[in-house]
């Protein structure tokens, strides 16, 4: 998602996009043509039609759903592409590990694209950015497929996720839009899982286009899903507040709110890449909520070189197509660990959230939205050892097959709850960075850990290489319980405004 964050996930919409507690009583007197501006500012009551979360919910559903599948798409790419590294090997007579920046580098334009993207929705809305950036997404995967040579592509590949990257980042600002955050963890859940689910599979079709087809056909591949997405898109409304009001201020002939102008768009670029950083290494909870989430997203991504080296090898000796079906265990635990975010959601913090309604407060502490977390930081360790010590032995290949079940339930559950987490400490704006400085670490070791992972298996062993990380998944495993306990005396102490 950010990356994603952000969606990444109350990421880009200013404060006043989430709450109602701005709006005028809905009994006020209706004002004179004279003094009609303050409507140019905020909704005119609760209940104004032109409010997204507002809509019916059958609308709601559709315009989470495409940035959703926007996300699906994308992320996608990542992990289409691996399949036919030997293929790229052989067509450009290069080294596995220099095919490999193909995957690199489109996944570091996921992991930057959105420090441009994010301002662009503030100022010209979420609908545009989604119909433009989706074309020039297709147009440089157009390239990468057609390329004659392999800096061609790797140029390709690097702008296509530039361009693609705006999906996660806004994705998460749309839903935002749509609901209020104590509706939203459902929603968030189901729609984070799309940008999880891409990875998964990718290797799956990606393997049969790879084997059958050729190399250039994971591109095509990337093109047919992100058209008939693009092509779904084109009936979306307008969900960004500011620009709702913008518009409909023209349309009643009065002042409209002032627009962002260029230079304000310019500042926006270089805070969102600059206060993330400046999060990332003075916050306690962003760093090490963004380190474990990184890792956890890196060693999915080092997978996708590590599932191919075991088992297409001896005692195996899969199939291109067969190796990629592999990848389906990683999507059945994305779905597991939805399920279990919104059973969590229902169960736990729903309940925390009305004893706090109750009690005249305004929101449920923040530390009731690691439970996701704690839950899957066992998740992960229990999936990397459970490979580790089956892979390539005399034990059927599906038990360690098995095995990649619980990481990445852990993985998605782990995620779930950091996004949230760090979005209810910091608030709208804030949260936004912080989310967009999880973004750029977790995406920047994704695109890293590939490079290294053939080096690691050769030289420690299948079962030594995987245990390793197992090892330092469960030097992670505490920071959740840690946050949990002593999170508010750890707020407490934050630069930045916190929900107490």
């Amino acid at each position: 998602m950010s990356d994603h964050a952000k969606d990444e996930l109350e990421a880009q919409a200013p404060p006043q996009a989430h709450s109602l507690e701005n709006l005028p009583p809905s009994n006020a007197p209706k004002e004179t043509t004279a003094t009609t501006a303050p409507s140019a500012l905020d909704w005119d009551s609760p209940e104004d039609p032109d409010n997204p979360q507002n809509w019916r919910l059958a609308s709601k559903v559709y315009h989470v759903t495409i940035p959703g599948l926007f996300g699906f798409a994308v992320t996608f790419g990542t992990s289409v592409y691996t399949p036919a590294l030997h293929s790229i090997s052989s067509h450009f007579d290069i080294s596995r590990t220099a095919a490999i920046l193909g995957l690199t580098l489109y996944t570091l334009g996921l992991a930057f694209g959105p420090v441009i993207s994010a301002p662009l929705s503030e100022r010209f809305g979420r609908k545009l950015v989604y119909l433009l950036s989706a074309p020039v997404f297709m147009l440089f995967t157009l390239g990468a497929g057609f390329s004659r040579s392999f800096g061609s592509l790797l140029v390709c590949r690097l702008f296509a996720g530039l361009t693609g990257s705006p999906a996660l980042a806004v994705g998460a600002g749309t839903t935002a839009d749509l609901f209020p955050p104590a509706k939203r963890a459902k929603v968030t859940t189901v729609f984070v899982m799309a940008p999880f689910a891409g990875p998964s599979f990718g290797p799956v079709i990606g393997g049969f286009a790879a084997q059958y087809k050729g190399w250039r056909w994971t591109q095509w591949c990337i093109l047919f899903i992100a058209l008939a997405v693009f092509l779904g898109a084109l009936p979306m409304k307008e969900t960004y507040k500011k620009v709702i009001l913008e518009r409909r201020a023209k349309k009643r002939c009065i002042s409209p709110p002032e627009p962002v102008g260029g230079a304000a768009v310019k500042n926006t670029v270089v805070q969102n890449f600059l206060r993330p950083m400046h999060m990332l290494v003075t916050e306690p909870v962003v760093f090490f909520l963004s380190l474990y989430t990184a890792f956890a997203f890196a060693v999915l991504f080092l997978f996708f070189a590590a599932i191919p080296y075991v088992f297409q090898r001896p005692p195996y000796s899969f199939t291109i197509s067969q190796t990629g079906l592999i990848f389906l265990a990683i999507g059945l635990g994305v779905l597991l660990a939805s399920i279990t975010g919104i059973l969590i959601d229902t169960n736990f913090y729903q309940v925390q959230h009305r004893k706090a309604m109750a009690t005249c407060q305004t929101h449920a502490q923040p530390e009731h939205r690691l439970y996701n977390a704690m839950i899957g930081s066992l998740g992960i360790p229990i999936g990397l050892f459970w490979f580790a010590w089956t892979a390539n032995t005399s034990v059927h290949w599906a038990v360690p097959v098995v095995g990649a079940v619980p990481f990445a339930w852990g993985n998605l559950c782990l995620f779930i709850s950091a996004a949230m987490y760090m979005v209810d400490c910091y608030g709208p704006l804030n949260g936004a960075s912080a989310m967009a400085a999880n973004g750029i670490f977790r995406y920047t070791l994704g695109a890293v850990f590939p490079l290294f992972t053939i080096q690691m298996y050769e030289s420690l062993g299948i079962g030594w290489a995987t245990s390793l990380l197992g090892f330092l998944s469960i030097l992670m495993l505490p920071i959740p319980w840690v946050l949990f306990k002593f999170g508010p005396a750890i707020r407490k102490h934050s630069r930045y405004p916190v929900m107490m």
